[in-house]
């Protein structure tokens, strides 16, 4: 294995730019990588060899000609979720109706990650259209996850995760809608980072759910998150609920928080994200972080949301109203799959979506379209999204005594692959935590805070902080993994086996 690999982003970044490394180097290292490993794991869909290398070429040229570095990240590889476009590549969304698409415009992310300098690997698997825990509902099968092939990384971002996980690629973009970057960066052992709603733009993120999704960074470090956020994070004009605001200093934030200082912070452990349903290992992984926050110097009370506990209903109702409307596009007419069945367009539409869609997006848009129809929107979807109302009302008076919120990110570590794909609630159960927040459009970011005790898994701690609030997200996710990585003798990541037979 290439030491190029186990650098951090931002370790890999001053090797470039110093010259020690080139670009180039730092491109074929992590292609040979997942030519080597994704067989088992398959974290991607598509990789752009090609591409990547020619992009890391451009960014050496300007290193040997000593012009400044693009960006802090220019030069460094990245796995980019199969969620945005990408006119280079094909983008599927891990669905057999979008098989072999390719986008005629970049996503708004997509671009500023090119202008940025870094170098997109290609593609990586998720749940079907971003709508599942665990990535078994891709079209083009399970992502594995690197502590264990026999269990998932997480979803929908599962491949995004797992590629960082078994070092295919040292950042990488997600998207989360109720948890999606979050709880696979949790159960992978990675960072993983959901930023205020309308922070990152949505401009070519092929909806899930409009008023939910919110496309962010991946990494192994909080300090390589940081950096990525800062690249992709700020106003666009093209997406009608991106924020006109700057973007909050979160590498300073992370630097600083690296230092170890927590003093004068105030630190709400949610009463509702505790209690009955937490796997032993992550109740105890939990805890054991809480009392290092407290030797930080950070001040842990606790605070109470009591409308979270309606979360999870209120989301199963939004959600799939939202995809029953978002998805009305693939109609066999315009782009993607068509299934020439039938003697009238709506025969042909309907033997289209049969083919293309699976069954848990099936079920999502029949749940949508009865919570839409006639007699039900107020009784359903207005219900919803009354409920939403107390629990954005919940984060508030919550952050009135606590500068950030912390809870386990999930509830359990990774579970087998099979074990939970055919029991939809149970599947749902996994976003308990991660919902809420999403709901609000606040931010929230997972970290690593241990292996569970019985399965020897990791387990993630989840930190949120009001909208814009990231700044402090970060100081206290850095400080966090600081202290974690001297506890233990080195970063959580470090232990992950080694998936190359």
């Amino acid at each position: 294995m290439s030491e190029l690999i186990r650098l951090t982003a931002s370790e890999l970044a001053s090797k470039i730019h110093s010259g020690e490394v080139s670009a180039v180097e730092a491109a074929q290292a992590h292609l040979d990588r997942i030519a080597e490993v994704d067989g088992e794991v398959h974290a991607f869909l598509h990789v752009g060899a090609e591409a990547a290398l020619a992009n890391a070429a451009l960014v050496d040229e300007a290193v040997q000609a000593g012009t400044a570095p693009a960006s802090p990240l220019a030069g460094v590889p990245l796995a980019l979720k199969d969620v945005f476009t990408t006119t280079d590549m094909p983008t599927t969304c891990g669905s057999r109706i979008l098989e072999g698409w390719r986008p005629p415009y970049d996503a708004t992310l997509t671009a500023r990650l090119r202008a940025a300098g870094i170098t997109i690997l290609g593609k990586t698997n998720m749940d079907e259209f971003a709508m599942g825990s665990s990535t078994e509902h891709s079209a083009y099968g399970p992502t594995r996850n690197p502590w264990d092939l026999s269990r998932i990384p997480g979803g929908s971002g599962g491949g995004s995760a797992a590629a960082l996980a078994a070092f295919e690629a040292p950042l990488a973009i997600g998207t989360d809608t109720g948890g999606s970057i979050r709880q696979p960066a949790a159960v992978t052992g990675t960072v993983g980072v959901k930023p205020t709603y309308g922070g990152v733009s949505r401009y070519g993120l092929v909806a899930c759910a409009s008023s939910l999704d919110q496309g962010g960074p991946c990494a192994r470090t909080v300090l390589d998150a940081a950096l990525l956020h800062e690249v992709v994070a700020g106003h666009d004009p093209l997406d009608s609920t991106s924020i006109d605001a700057p973007v909050p200093a979160v590498v300073e934030a992370a630097r600083i928080g690296a230092q170890g200082d927590l003093s004068g912070v105030r630190v709400g452990v949610v009463r509702e994200l505790g209690g009955e349903g937490y796997q032993p290992g992550v109740r105890a992984s939990f805890d054991a972080a809480l009392r290092r926050l407290e030797k930080l110097g950070a001040e842990v009370v606790e605070v109470s949301c009591p409308h979270f506990e309606y979360g999870l209903a209120a989301y199963y109702l939004i959600l799939p109203s939202e995809v029953s409307s978002n998805l009305a596009r693939f109609d066999a007419m315009r782009y993607g799959l068509r299934v020439d069945k039938g003697a009238s367009a709506e025969e042909v539409m309907a033997a289209t979506r049969e083919a293309g869609f699976g069954p848990e997006v099936k079920r999502r848009i029949i749940l949508g379209t009865y919570a839409l129809s006639s007699g039900y929107y107020d009784a359903y979807y207005g219900q919803a999204q009354k409920v939403r109302t107390l629990i954005s009302r919940d984060f508030a008076a919550a952050f009135e005594q606590a500068d950030v919120l912390v809870s386990p990110t999930a509830p359990t570590t990774a579970f087998p692959i099979g074990e939970k794909v055919d029991d939809p609630l149970a599947m749902y159960l996994n976003d308990l935590a991660t919902i809420p927040t999403n709901l609000a459009g606040v931010a929230g970011m997972s970290v690593p805070s241990g292996l569970a005790e019985e399965d020897g898994l990791p387990v993630g701690l989840q930190i949120m902080a009001p909208a814009l609030g990231e700044a402090v997200m970060y100081r206290v996710g850095a400080a966090f993994e600081a202290a974690r990585d001297a506890d233990e003798g080195g970063p959580l990541i470090a232990r992950v086996p080694e998936v190359a037979k």
